[in-house]
């Protein structure tokens, strides 16, 4: 699997934009467009609470699915991580983030829309 995992223990505090600071999960991705294959970086953000557990960060397209889970340690995992999903093909892709509790509940989902310009398209 063509999957690399950076986890990241940076601590954005009050540099957070104002919509994340009100949620449990936030997600960007980048790029937004891109032509195939194409590399994206993923960062996820996690307010920190004694229940997290897991964290499932999914890109999906009608033709191709790819995703990695992380566990988180409860109000001592990091509140931002980072991940690449590397050559992915073309397609129009939903990228999700499922920030899970102790018994794989889920606490909280978003995500964004990521086009990948096939090489028959441009």
């Amino acid at each position: 699997m063509n999957l690399k995992v950076l986890i990241s223990t940076l601590l954005l505090g009050s540099t957070l934009p104002a919509h994340a600071a009100d949620t449990r999960l936030a997600l960007r991705v980048s790029p937004s467009v891109a032509i195939a294959p194409a590399n994206l970086f993923v960062r996820a953000i996690v307010d920190v609470n004694a229940e997290n557990r897991s964290l499932l960060i999914i890109a999906e397209s009608d033709d191709f699915y790819r995703s990695s889970e992380i566990s988180l340690n409860g109000d001592h995992a990091p509140r931002v991580t980072l991940l690449q999903f590397k050559s992915i093909p073309g397609g129009l892709y939903e990228v999700r983030a499922v920030l899970r509790g102790e018994r794989g509940n889920e606490i909280a989902t978003t995500g964004t829309k990521v086009n990948i310009v096939g090489d028959k398209e441009y």
